[in-house]
């Protein structure tokens, strides 16, 4: 079982009883005493338990659900919770937070009202507004203008109720605001590494601009390459695929030229985001005789669909799960508590080592 898994399993029993002995939870989920223990210690850290002696208990502000055994309520209302949730997609990297999202609203006793802007920025503003007006009790939001370069992405300051943003960082300057976010910069730097490790030297990035990620992206890989010794080489060392389709003119020639860097060995790895153009790079190589990972060493980003190629890749995944419980526990903490210290998360993915990369 998973750390995170574990934590949700204790946090629904103290949340159900209202305590818990650290004895009676590592006989239920077989593991021992100690990693019981750590658990409630990163639990009380996080706020949403009080470790005592030989247990754990519920903060003074929490009661325990005296009805169907669900969660827990605040003890300053027996008003059932609401959160909104704002995403701007759901068949793409949002899923798995969505899930998250859910089962830890679930798991502190609060309903969650969910809101797909399909990139739509006047829809989103819209959809976080009747939101607010309908009375929920915090927001979590994916701005589509989420990026700290849009003079406008301050909209969601002016909201009036506590709110977090997910994987997305506020503007630098205004209003402090909570916020859970992918180290992305560091997962490009995990995979320049990687590639480094496994004596890769002519390494490039392919990846669509214009998203929140791609500026962050590209920080990391410089800085891997620098960290390294190395140079991004020219004229290819950073592809740019824009938001055209396979097919386009646009898409289909900044391939190209991709591809015939690599034949002619101006390029011996890369990392690519996201895994959709990914499985497109490992197609179109394998049509020009290329190998993989022989004349090209793949590191893919996000780790959506990446094993299922017909060479299962290498990829970075950000842990979603993790990003949308932080999410929710930042968001129940804020409403509980509104003078609390704000907090802002990074959480580190993790590298997925496949048949790509040359590390199997």
């Amino acid at each position: 079982m998973h750390a995170e898994d574990r934590h949700q399993a204790i946090l629904r029993k103290v949340r159900r009883h209202g305590s818990v002995r650290v004895t009676e939870v590592a006989a239920e989920l077989r593991v021992s005493p100690v990693t019981v223990r750590k658990d409630v210690e990163v639990l009380a850290e996080r706020g949403l338990v009080v470790r005592v002696h030989g247990g754990a208990r519920l903060p003074e502000d929490w009661a325990p659900s005296t009805a169907d055994g669900a969660g827990a309520v605040p003890r300053h209302g027996a008003r059932e919770l609401t959160f909104g949730l704002v995403v701007p997609s759901a068949t793409y990297y949002y899923p798995e937070v969505i899930r998250a999202v859910r089962e830890a609203a679930t798991a502190c006793g609060a309903r969650l009202l969910l809101r797909i802007s399909e990139y739509d920025v006047d829809g989103e503003r819209a959809q976080a507004r009747a939101m607010v007006e309908a009375g929920v009790d915090g927001l979590l939001l994916a701005p589509t203008t989420g990026t700290a370069t849009h003079a406008d992405s301050a909209w969601y300051e002016e909201l009036g109720i506590p709110l977090v943003l997910v994987e997305r960082r506020p503007r630098p300057v205004g209003p402090p605001v909570e916020h859970v976010v992918t180290d992305h910069a560091y997962g490009a730097r995990l995979a320049v590494h990687h590639l480094v490790t496994h004596g890769r030297r002519r390494i490039a990035l392919l990846a669509r601009g214009g998203t929140p990620t791609a500026p962050l992206l590209e920080e990391g890989f410089r800085t891997g390459l620098h960290l390294a010794g190395l140079e991004v080489p020219e004229d290819v060392g950073h592809v740019d695929l824009g938001m055209d389709r396979p097919g386009t003119p646009e898409y289909d020639g900044a391939m190209e030229r991709f591809l015939d860097a690599v034949a002619a060995g101006r390029i011996d790895a890369a990392v690519v985001h996201p895994d959709g153009d990914a499985l497109v790079l490992l197609q179109r190589l394998s049509a020009r005789s290329l190998t993989v990972p022989g004349d090209l060493s793949i590191v893919s980003y996000d780790d959506e669909v990446a094993g299922l190629g017909d060479l299962p890749l290498s990829a970075v995944a950000p842990s979603k799960h993790e990003v949308g419980v932080s999410a929710v526990e930042l968001l129940a903490a804020r409403v509980a508590e509104p003078d609390r210290p704000r907090r802002q998360v990074s959480i580190l993915p993790e590298l997925r080592v496949r048949a790509s990369s040359g590390g199997t």
